[in-house]
């Protein structure tokens, strides 16, 4: 084998490696994007503002399944739809976040960087796991089929649902 033979084969492999990582972290980009925006929000506001943050999901999906005016919000154009539903959801959220933001303290708490990260991973796959569930983003959105294959089966929601919870039980100290 040539110099030239060798450097070729090296080139190959790298380009090849290079566009396997590429497409494997294109396929789990949203989760890498929400997992971000937690892992943010949790660094420059803090860790109790996170933990109030997850526990307000937790609520606001309660507040949300018996939400009573679910009829009157729009179901024609299913882009509108999803946003009506997810807006209610997001105000509930933010309404829960607000009051539980004044219960959780965060001179109490102590949340490692990797527990960090792993609260920050938990919340995101809560997330989508509410968007496949619960929202029926899918409509609007087609999520790889890699992603599909976490998150679609209903048997996955309820350890998805829980995931956050279980998180916060070993992690929050």
């Amino acid at each position: 084998m040539t110099a030239t033979e060798g450097l070729a084969q090296v080139n190959t492999l790298a380009t090849h490696t290079a566009l396997t990582v590429w497409s494997a972290s294109g396929n789990f980009l949203i989760l890498l994007a929400l997992t971000g925006a937690f892992f943010l929000f949790a660094w420059y506001v803090g860790r109790g503002p996170l933990v109030a943050l997850l526990l307000s999901l937790y609520a606001a999906y309660a507040v949300y399944i018996a939400f009573p005016y679910a009829s009157l919000l729009p179901s024609a154009p299913l882009s509108t739809a999803l946003f009506a539903h997810i807006g209610v959801y997001a105000a509930l959220v933010l309404v829960f976040y607000i009051i539980l933001r004044r219960v959780v303290v965060s001179d109490f708490l102590y949340i490692g960087i990797f527990g960090l990260i792993a609260l920050s991973f938990l919340g995101a796959a809560f997330l989508i796991a509410l968007g496949y569930h619960v929202f029926a983003v899918t409509g609007l959105y087609q999520f790889t089929p890699a992603v599909a294959a976490l998150f679609a089966p209903n048997q996955y929601f309820f350890w998805w649902f829980a995931a956050p919870a279980i998180g916060l039980f070993f992690l929050a100290r």
